[in-house]
């Protein structure tokens, strides 16, 4: 067989929405339940079965569940029907648990793929500050400098005020400060509870009412991103932000070095990624799960690869 043929092919992109609607449908069901494992558990045995299906030996690399003790797809787990090309796998298949407990908006289910061996494990790094752009700014970000020098930069990148500028930020105590200086930059905020997936995703592609993500969000999170974001020819940079003193603990004895940038290119090494994303709340960018009276389910997906850089919108009619 040759090497050619062990290579993730077009087909694959179209397969993992399927996997991320079945995840998005199971999970809505407990839209405002209040029961946050129970959603999360819907999604993991839904995409569980559909990857079954798929026509590749994946690795699980990113199993967020590590994070929170949630119902997880576990790490190293193996998942497909054993044949076709070899890749990494990384998912949350409900990103936004509390959204979806709460009834809240921009919950969705996301999985990305990449060729074997090229996703970064983040091991014991479980958050991390994140910078993320469209592709007309990508060379003007450098996360080492402040979020002022930065909104300056990327403005100036896409021939804009810092004022006409939107700042995706997960809106938390660890963020006062960064709020604080956007704001006295100028730029305008949007502030979301959970959910940075969507906001870097929201941030690669134009148009969207999001020009830059910045903050500590998910590690996990980070590198799924960063498979979007390479489909979309974005720009990305990360570095390591302990958040519990166990993290912080775990890296200091690895000798970790906490000022590592954490480019687009080490995050996900290939450039044949995949990425799927499919709305389980209503939202802003993806229209959540609808059921009708009749039994039939609509969902609302976005699929990409960047070797075609090809991005799909997927409106799907479902019987169930």
């Amino acid at each position: 067989m040759s090497s050619e043929h062990l290579k993730p092919d077009r087909n694959l992109a179209m397969e993992l929405v399927r996997v991320t609607e079945a995840a998005a449908i199971s999970a809505a069901r407990f839209m405002g339940l209040g029961d946050k494992e129970g959603g999360d558990g819907a999604a993991v045995d839904a995409m569980r079965a559909f990857l079954k299906t798929v026509n590749m030996q994946g690795t699980v690399i990113i199993g967020e569940g590590e994070k929170d003790e949630a119902p997880m797809l576990y790490n190293g787990e193996q998942v497909g029907n054993g044949k076709g090309p070899k890749v990494d796998v990384a998912v949350d298949p409900v990103e936004g648990t509390r959204l979806l407990a709460y009834g809240r908006p921009n919950s969705i289910a996301v999985i990305g793929l990449a060729e074997a061996g090229s996703m970064w494990d983040p091991g014991d790094s479980f958050y991390m500050n994140k910078l993320v752009v469209e592709k007309k700014a990508k060379d003007a970000i450098d996360i080492r400098l402040s979020p002022t020098e930065n909104l300056h930069r990327i403005a100036e990148a896409l021939e804009r005020e810092v004022a006409d500028l939107t700042v995706f930020v997960l809106d938390k105590a660890r963020h006062r400060e960064l709020i604080a200086e956007i704001r006295k930059a100028g730029a305008r905020i949007s502030l979301h509870t959970d959910g940075d997936v969507l906001g870097a995703l929201m941030a690669a592609i134009p148009g969207t009412g999001v020009d830059v993500l910045m903050g500590i969000g998910g590690t996990p999170e980070g590198v799924i991103a960063a498979c979007a974001v390479k489909a979309l020819g974005g720009g990305m940079q990360g570095q390591r932000a302990p958040q519990k003193e166990e993290e912080k603990r775990r890296l200091a004895e690895a000798g970790v070095d906490l000022s590592e940038i954490l480019t687009l290119e080490k995050l996900v090494r290939s450039d044949n990624t995949f990425f799927a994303a499919t709305g389980i709340t209503e939202g802003s960018f993806l229209e959540g799960v609808h059921f009708d009276r009749r039994g039939g389910v609509t969902t609302h997906s976005i699929v990409m690869r960047s070797a075609t850089g090809s991005i799909r919108f997927v409106k799907g009619i479902h019987q169930l």
